[in-house]
């Protein structure tokens, strides 16, 4: 599975980062990335919790 965070939508309010940080991060700019092109599958639980928590609803997880 793939994460992928849309920056036009993203407001860096920072929740998928607190729920998952080992797939997603905040840039400099402030705005949240994923930083793993697959998730592991240890996180796949932790990065649709993320999703999920997004305000903005900015994330999309897909299949590979």
């Amino acid at each position: 599975m793939r994460a992928s965070v849309d920056p036009e939508l993203c407001a860096g309010h920072g929740a998928c980062v607190d729920s998952c940080p080992d797939v997603f991060a905040l840039t400099p700019g402030g705005f949240a990335e994923a930083t793993e092109e697959e998730i592991p599958d240890d996180h796949l639980r932790q990065a649709e919790q993320a999703a999920s928590r997004c305000p903005e609803k900015a994330i999309t997880l897909t299949t590979a």
